[in-house]
């Protein structure tokens, strides 16, 4: 009980008496307050050397491999005379390796978790399988063999105790390999995985993710992940609803307003619905011939009307790159002199940078120089190209999915009409992933 509750309950009336004396609390001289506060000092004190000498026991037995506390799952705790180890539980243990193996095969730890409940298997403690259970499993060292201890610590602030991460230097870590569940093959498939869904997220200015990463298992929905609220700027999630006439349907919702309220935007849309009005808009009026062609020649028009410029860029640049390497030429020859070695590895540095830089830009301006030419070769091929990226858009949501990811830049924004309840789809489209390996420049358009 710290000061402040205590004046409280003094305050009420109510007695508070000392456990170890029998002694009851009194505050009504200064001296009764300061043996108080002094009591109360004493007692942190005793609370701080207990946890102490707490901490050095618990760190003591991971140090020499016994439990330092708590239950884990895949693992059961056998008392032994002087300590408590781990042994492993086989049928939890495959379900640890399942989880492995699911994870590195694409399946996200909210899917996990659903097939785990789907097959009625038993959860930690009993209860249900969550994605947040799943996410730390599959961080759990312990399970490749590999015992650490002493991550995190507490730590007082403002008068309060948290928890925080321990610098790396205090952990202690042991090879157990008596205790492996997980082989070191299947970790490393597990964790590449989960890094290549990292890697693949693209982030906005704003720093927020949108895009569904490459996680080696694809939605069965075709817009799912490229779809934000116009209110919110929120992700719109793909949920099933039953109508009154007991038909089962996928909707659009805004997820934020779903699930806590904070947006606003209580419609829905059909995901059928939209995905036909999306891949329509897209075959009529990105993926048509004419639309590209027009592209195609205003990027050639830049170019034509811009090669004098790149020309004089390339001898501008290409004179300032050899006056950097006679500058290098000359440092080096005074470095050998003898003279001052701080400052003349410090120009010398510089130079070799700026020279690095021009060199770059040249390289740049030399593919620039590469003059493509539109003709009927050319056209055919892209010709051809349309025609079959239009078949795949309307192909399994899986092989539409990746074209979309190179086409759209962006996410697509769903933005509610409360008068027409309808919403209205903006996006904005490239060509430049999808012409990779043709000779020409294009820019971005609107798909519409």
């Amino acid at each position: 009980m710290n000061r402040r509750a205590f004046y409280a309950l003094d305050d009420c009336g109510v007695e508070v008496w000392y456990y170890a004396d029998r002694q009851r609390v009194s505050t009504e001289t200064a001296m009764h307050r300061g043996m108080l506060g002094m009591k109360a000092t004493f007692a942190a004190a005793e609370r701080e050397a207990a946890q102490q000498r707490t901490r050095e026991a618990m760190r003591s037995k991971a140090q020499r491999g016994h439990v330092a506390g708590g239950m884990v799952y895949g693992f059961r705790n056998v008392r032994t005379a002087h300590h408590v180890e781990r042994e492993i539980v086989a049928a939890e243990a495959h379900v640890i390796v399942r989880i492995f193996e699911e994870i590195a095969a694409g399946r996200g730890f909210a899917k996990v978790a659903k097939g785990l409940n789907a097959d009625a298997v038993q959860g930690p403690r009993g209860r249900r399988w969550a994605m947040t259970c799943i996410r730390e499993m599959v961080s759990r060292e312990l399970y490749r063999g590999r015992l650490v201890y002493g991550k995190t610590q507490w730590q007082y602030r403002k008068g309060r105790k948290f928890k925080v991460r321990a610098p790396e230097s205090a952990w202690i870590i042991r090879q157990a390999e008596a205790l492996r569940i997980v082989s070191d093959e299947l970790w490393a498939r597990a964790h590449a995985r989960l890094e290549r869904t990292r890697q693949t997220y693209l982030r906005q200015t704003g720093g927020k993710l949108y895009g569904r990463p490459e996680s080696g298992l694809e939605s069965r929905h075709l817009l799912s992940g490229f779809v934000l609220c116009g209110c919110c700027q929120g992700s719109m999630h793909a949920i099933r609803r039953t109508s009154k006439r007991g038909r089962p349907r996928v909707y659009y919702t805004c997820n934020n307003a779903r699930v806590n309220g904070a947006c606003i935007n209580r419609f829905s849309v059909a995901v059928d619905d939209l995905d036909r009005a999306v891949v329509h808009t897209i075959v009529q009026t990105v993926l048509t011939p004419d639309v590209v062609e027009d592209v195609v020649t205003r990027a050639l028009e830049i170019y034509t009307s811009e090669s004098d410029v790149y020309a004089e860029q390339q001898e501008r640049f290409a004179g300032e790159a050899q006056r950097l390497h006679e500058e290098i030429g000359r440092l080096t020859s005074a470095i050998a002199a003898g003279g001052s070695l701080a400052s003349l590895l410090e120009a010398l540095k510089a130079r070799e940078g700026q020279r690095v830089d021009m060199l770059a830009r040249l390289e740049h301006l030399d593919g620039l120089a590469k003059a493509p030419t539109w003709d009927e070769n050319l056209r055919a091929e892209i010709r051809r190209r349309l025609t079959a990226w239009s078949k795949l858009l309307h192909r399994e949501p899986e092989v539409a999915r990746q074209l979309l990811r190179r086409l759209l830049v962006g996410r697509l924004t769903l933005t509610p009409n409360a008068e027409t309840r309808e919403y209205e789809v903006r996006g904005e489209a490239t060509y430049g992933q999808l012409f990779e390996g043709l000779p020409i420049v294009v820019a971005s358009v609107p798909p519409g």
